[in-house]
């Protein structure tokens, strides 16, 4: 095997690291590297105003020390940390969705979701004279939707060495994973994610000002980020600043003209600004781009669904369900597809798919109202 994996004993903490669509106290790190403290200067951002979610203080550092005091080589002390990290009578974390905590909020509470987790191994190991550093898993984003968000989450892990014996510490490793999907990425850019993930957050409790707030800093730190562009646009649009919003949109596909996200947020844009044909043309692209995001073409089935095409609309719905099987947006939406075509044994079928997916679900609620009494 060309890269290593250390793997959980206990399974607590699941799932990928919050990236896009999607403060509590700042840990301040007065230590900080002398290149990132420069790096951040040239950005015009003092140090000392940016939080720092890897600062470690003196009681982490005693931990990390203890968790590592009977390992051997390298490989075992990083597998050490990591069964102190997750076992129950130690720190015992246990994963939070949704929060994306700083190394003394998740050493304190015990939760953490991927990013939290990984900037917190990596200030542990590196307390100890350990040299890992982050990982970007290219291949690994998922897609949730909370209300009208969409949530990109891409993973994070960590990285130990380089070559064909480089370690990798991730949450949810799979065996035999394609080592070419693994980019090491810079603290900065680290850190750039983590005001990404704040950002993201404070605009699912809407809380639109802290999300530029924060989305504003991640541009500092890192403004070649597709990611940052992308939730930057939200939260423009969010405050009314449509215009605003569409330079950011079409600045996100500057540096990744495959971001999905982006064409689809800017085709959404266009079609409430009336310029139909321009969304079309993004439309298309979107339609005609291979991706594993549901939520793309379950929004562009429900632009062909409302422009009469439920033929269209259900090849679409179809797409999403293959991508996610669970998705139960894509079966009421698909059922839907069907009424429109006047198949209420194929809408009842769909219906029932999407009920034993979600219990309540607008969509579902909707296709219920549609098909009459319940269904």
């Amino acid at each position: 095997m060309a890269w290593g994996e250390l793997s959980w004993k206990r399974t607590l903490i699941l799932g990928a690291c919050l990236w896009l669509a999607l403060v509590a106290g700042r840990g301040r790190d007065r230590s900080r590297p002398a290149p990132l403290r420069r790096a951040l200067a040239v950005r015009g951002l003092d140090a000392e105003s940016v939080m720092a979610p890897i600062a470690v203080d003196a009681r982490m550092r005693r931990f990390a020390q203890q968790a590592v005091a009977k390992g051997g080589q390298v490989r075992e002390q990083l597998q050490a940390l990591l069964d102190h990290m997750t076992d129950p009578g130690m720190l015992g974390l246990t994963y939070r969705w949704g929060h994306t905590g700083t190394t003394a909020e998740v050493f304190d509470t015990g939760e953490a979701n991927c990013l939290a987790f990984t900037n917190l191994y990596i200030g542990l190991a590196r307390s100890v004279g350990i040299k890992v550093y982050y990982l970007l898993i290219q291949d690994g984003a998922t897609y949730r939707k909370e209300g009208d968000l969409v949530i990109v989450s891409d993973h994070v892990a960590v990285g130990y060495g380089g070559g064909e014996g480089r370690l990798v510490i991730d949450l949810a490793a799979e065996p035999g994973a394609d080592s070419r999907s693994l980019q090491p990425i810079s603290d900065l850019t680290a850190l750039a994610l983590f005001y990404v993930n704040r950002g993201a957050e404070a605009l699912r409790r809407d809380q639109v000002v802290m999300a530029l707030d924060a989305l504003r800093t991640a541009l500092l730190l890192d403004g070649q980020l597709a990611a940052v562009w992308i939730n930057y646009g939200v939260a423009l649009r969010r405050n009314g600043q449509r215009q605003a919003a569409e330079a950011a949109y079409r600045q996100a596909l500057e540096f990744d003209p495959r971001a999905g996200s982006a064409l689809s947020n800017l085709a959404s844009l266009l079609r409430r600004e009336k310029r139909i044909a321009e969304a079309e043309v993004l439309e298309t692209l979107l339609a005609r781009r291979p991706g594993r995001n549901p939520f793309t073409y379950l929004a562009l089935g429900d632009i062909s669904l409302a422009n009469g095409r439920p033929e269209e609309a259900a090849r679409l719905y179809r797409r999403a369900i293959g991508l996610s099987r669970e998705n139960a947006d894509a079966w009421a939406a698909l059922g839907r597809a069907a009424l429109a075509r006047g198949d209420r044994n194929s809408a009842r079928r769909a219906l029932k798919k999407a009920r034993r997916r979600a219990s309540e679900h607008p969509r579902i609620e909707l296709l219920e109202r549609a098909l009459g009494s319940g269904g």
